[in-house]
């Protein structure tokens, strides 16, 4: 593995397994593809085995069928639901979570907790488990501000979003995207305060990574893309998606930049009880669509958006730079890469 450990042991052998939940996600997909690529194997759960039968078929086909394996679970609610998934395995990324945008804080907070707990105890249950890596989001730390001075470091929690999630009915559509924020801020909060305060201190270490905006390569187009998506829909179609208007002016990274965290979270012994900050650099639609017409000068794409305003807020970056140079990286994937990367060329 290409990760400069300053000559210490990782903390999880090499060529072990790790478990990844939520792999056929955009983010998900990519950490086990990042962590394959590092030479370990990988567990990886999905919802539906049927539906996640192209995972499996995709890493099989790069990797060989011995190093990846596929396993069900329908609904990570349940006590006990990640406990036979983390048998045998060294490293846990929980990476999944509800992204149905549901505005009904009572339909979508209480799952993601309990899920991100429900993994965590079962990590706690095997010894074999030596870090667990919880995928967060930047919108646990603040939402988006265009035009407004701000300043992001690992201390904070959204928690304005929190008390405007649970804030009483009608929970209409715009609220989505607020009980999303509250989720991740909630179950992130959750796992930091059961690992806190469990009586028999866990085997493992945690970490959490809270990624912005994630921009970049799809691995399948059998998968949701997530945020990837609104970038080849703009290329495709010409116009500017829906999506736009839910993601305003704020900060991206590269999916695989975020992938890259989750790996370093897993295996450098420096990085202990962290929050992992992906925020490479701040942009706006305009900005996308600027780097489309250079891609392809003549192509039909929108005009620029007016009024979208600017991300001006500041960001302490030191430490995931940091990890990415121990990968031999400058540091961020730079925005014009990751734009030509998420269109496919």
């Amino acid at each position: 593995m290409n990760y400069d450990l300053r000559g210490k042991e990782p903390a999880i052998p090499f060529g072990s397994l790790v478990l990844v939940t939520g792999i056929s996600g955009y983010i998900g997909s990519h950490v086990a593809d990042q962590l394959l690529q590092a030479g370990f194997r990988v567990r990886g759960t999905v919802r539906d085995e049927t539906k996640g039968a192209w995972v499996k078929d995709m890493f099989a086909g790069k990797y060989g069928d011995d190093r990846i394996e596929i396993v069900s679970i329908a609904d990570m609610r349940p006590a006990g639901a990640f406990d036979e998934a983390c048998k045998g395995v060294s490293g846990v990324a929980h990476v999944a979570s509800d992204v149905s945008f549901s505005p009904d804080p009572n339909q979508v907070v209480p799952g993601v907790i309990a899920g991100a707990l429900n993994a965590a105890s079962a990590a706690a249950k095997q010894p074999s488990v030596k870090r667990f890596v919880y995928t967060s989001s930047s919108i646990a730390l603040a939402g988006a501000k265009p035009d407004i001075e701000y300043h992001v470091d690992a201390s904070q929690w959204n928690e304005e979003a929190v008390a405007a999630a649970w804030a009483p009915p009608p929970y209409t559509p715009d609220r989505g995207i607020t009980v999303y924020a509250a989720s991740k801020t909630q179950a992130e909060q959750a796992l930091w305060k059961h690992y806190a305060a469990e009586q028999q201190k866990p085997t493992f270490v945690l970490n959490s990574v809270n990624p912005n905006v994630n921009f970049g390569a799809i691995l399948s187009d059998k998968q949701f893309g997530s945020t990837g998506a609104a970038i080849p829909a703009i290329w495709q179609s010409g116009e500017m998606p829906v999506q736009f208007k839910a993601i305003l002016p704020q900060w991206m990274v590269d999916v695989k930049d975020a992938a890259r965290l989750h790996v370093a979270a897993l295996v450098d012994p420096d990085v202990q009880g962290r929050r992992i900050l992906g925020y490479a650099y701040p942009f706006n639609w305009n900005d996308v669509l600027a780097c489309l017409r250079k891609l392809d000068p003549g192509r039909k794409l929108p005009d620029d958006v007016e009024g979208l305003g600017h991300d001006i807020g500041t960001v302490d970056t030191e430490l995931g730079v940091e990890l990415l140079r121990r990968f031999g990286r400058e540091g961020w994937t730079s925005f014009e890469e990751s734009v030509r990367e998420n269109v496919g060329l």
